[in-house]
């Protein structure tokens, strides 16, 4: 299997706890999503989630036995509270009631669940079982102080709390206490398993056309979906760093954990991003950026005269961006990317040496605006070579991952 067409989590192994809730529907379409993911899933139910759902669910959506009673003897050793957690990559509890969270808090272990939470391997070793909790919960239980308190504990004893989102409740009310969808908490999953390369560090990426406008209901733009930019972004936030995402009128859900700008055209963008860069780590400018614009906006759509005669207007160039940044007193180090439709490699050197940036990436935009899968060129001052490693294509999230941790590489050298 290459690296293009590796699920996410492939040979990881999940232990996922219920505890009681209604949220506990959610989580047969969470272990169905870890699975495609690739992660080996073992299921722990405790007494009261097994009143919203049935093991047997779980049993066919993960391939394995369900447990729950620490007595279980199906273990040699009579020890399920020791065999599940030794090896895997993380416990995930979701739902997480209140009662299971004070129970965690409390150090207590007097079920399946709460047992192998504190039995797992919590230290800073290779072998740490990091745990991640998704509160699930009715939103005036959430907002008790004694629940507050018992998740301020366990994020102090190294939880990593999921949560909880807005929303209706199916008691009726609204509020804070819904568990995340099972989308969300695969993502947060997978971002907890990747390596912190960009831990402490801020990031800065454009994402996405704009939108020069001609007069009030036509402009001029181009066919950039921003899903390589949103993939960027993710990525980045996977590697630990704070991340701030510019992104022009794209219709993509943004990746948890980014802070978002949306802006509309070239000016609005450059207005966005150049009085906040100094105070980022690394600008990664992908948005497809128009280099012209209308010199002036008609008032009103411009209509058909009858004489067939096509409208003309003055085009006047938009600010540079990437450029601008570049050229700050102390500049991020500045990622550009060059989507060309022929001689990718002496545009992207071109663009590299007009912008005085250490690293430009190329891609061909015709072949990639709009789809999933890409390649990628890195071109620098040494040289250049292709993403993924050996030519070919790849998904766009898997190319984001890949470029972050070049990016991460290069950072250090270039701060020295």
């Amino acid at each position: 299997m290459s690296i293009a067409d590796t699920p996410e989590l492939q040979g990881r192994r999940i232990v996922l706890g219920l505890s009681g809730g209604i949220a506990c529907y959610k989580s047969a379409e969470l272990v169905r999503l870890l699975v495609k993911a690739g992660a080996s899933v073992h299921v722990v139910m405790t007494e009261a989630a097994q009143h919203f759902v049935t093991p047997v669910t779980f049993q066919a959506l993960s391939g394995h036995p369900v447990y729950t009673d620490q007595w279980d003897a199906r273990e040699p050793n009579n020890m399920a509270h020791i065999n599940l957690t030794r090896g895997a990559d993380a416990i995930v509890i979701a739902p997480a009631s209140a009662d299971g969270i004070a129970k965690l808090a409390q150090g207590r272990a007097d079920d399946l669940l709460s047992l192998l939470c504190l039995a797992r391997p919590w230290g800073a070793g290779e072998e740490r079982c990091p745990l991640l909790l998704a509160p699930a919960m009715n939103r005036e239980m959430w907002a008790h102080p004694a629940t507050q308190r018992n998740v301020a504990q366990v994020r102090a004893d190294g939880a990593l709390v999921l949560g909880p989102a807005l929303g209706d409740q199916a008691c009726g009310e609204v509020g804070d206490g819904r568990m995340l969808e099972p989308e969300e908490l695969l993502e947060e999953i997978v971002a907890a398993l990747r390596p912190k390369s960009l831990l402490g560090r801020k990031v800065l990426v454009t994402a996405g056309p704009t939108f020069e406008a001609i007069d009030p209901v036509r402009g001029i733009t181009n066919l950039s979906s921003g899903k390589m930019g949103f993939a960027i972004a993710r990525a980045a936030r996977e590697a630990g760093a704070e991340v701030t995402l510019v992104a022009g009128p794209v219709a993509l859900a943004t990746p948890r954990g980014v802070r978002r700008l949306d802006v509309r055209s070239a000016q609005e963008m450059h207005d966005a991003v150049v009085p906040i860069a100094a105070q980022y780590d690394v600008f990664v400018a992908t948005a497809a950026v128009a280099d012209w614009r209308p010199a002036t906006l008609a008032p009103h759509k411009i209509k058909k005269d009858g004489k067939k005669l096509a409208p003309s207007f003055e085009l006047t160039e938009n600010p540079d961006i990437l450029a601008t940044v570049a050229a700050l007193p102390k500049p991020p180090y500045c990622v550009g990317f060059a989507a060309e439709s022929e001689n990718l490699l002496a545009h992207a050197r071109s663009k590299l040496e007009r912008k005085r940036v250490p690293l430009v990436v190329g891609n061909l935009g015709p072949a990639t605006f709009g789809k999933d899968h890409n390649s990628l060129l890195l071109v620098d001052a040494q040289g250049h070579r292709e993403l993924p490693p050996g030519g070919g294509m790849a998904d766009k999230q898997t190319l984001a991952r890949l470029l972050v941790a070049e990016i991460a590489g290069r950072l250090a050298a270039y701060q020295a």
